[in-house]
């Protein structure tokens, strides 16, 4: 059987983290990792070094209180219960997602929920893309790339170190809030009451 170290990284060769050969690539959207390592592991040599690339800009960046783990099969950047006990509204179990890195099919992307949440932080955000002269591809948080030489990592970091645990949970709930009232009103039009 035939093995080779991930990312030509030494740490994750040292504890025994190597990524199988002779088994293709399957592009899986979502990892069965457990651990930030695993899920390198099983990456192949360009998406590693492009997924560990961003990921040490984030940690890098990323403000105090926030926590780095498996989350919904990626690398996740969140808010842990211990800071946010109410976790996330559409999975309490959850700790509150914050960002997070994964290796698609297609692309690789970087999830910005602090960017998805904040009108001013998004216009930021994409003047600060523009302004380096690559191309950016995204949806409402989603930052889809296939090199990481198409990815301004300054622009990752300080859009990271932008947000505050405080100011991330406060934008949360503030956006929780209006779905809520959104939804009631909603429902309150469709029966014909007003009131």
């Amino acid at each position: 059987m035939m093995h080779q170290t991930i990312c030509h990284a030494p740490d994750l060769q040292r504890r025994g983290l190597v990524r199988r050969t002779d088994l293709p690539y399957d592009g899986r959207m979502q990892s069965r990792a457990k651990t930030v390592d695993e899920y390198l592991a099983e990456l192949p040599d360009e998406r590693c070094d492009a997924i560990r690339a961003v990921r040490t800009v984030i940690l890098k960046n990323l403000p105090k209180g926030y926590e780095e783990g498996m989350q919904y099969g990626m690398i996740g950047y969140y808010v842990p219960h211990s800071v946010y006990p109410a976790g996330y509204h559409c999975d309490p179990k959850q700790p509150l997602p914050f960002a997070g890195l994964a290796s698609q099919k297609n692309h690789m992307a970087i999830y910005l929920m602090c960017i998805y949440g904040d009108p001013d932080h998004q216009v930021w955000f994409r003047e600060a893309w523009t302004r380096t002269g690559m191309k950016l591809d995204m949806g409402k948080s989603c930052v889809r790339f296939k090199k990481i030489e198409q990815v301004p990592l300054k622009v990752i970091g300080d859009a990271v170190k932008r947000v505050t645990v405080k100011k991330f949970i406060a934008q949360y709930e503030s956006a929780t809030a209006n779905v809520g009232k959104r939804a009631k009103s909603a429902g309150t039009r469709k029966s014909g009451r007003t009131g």
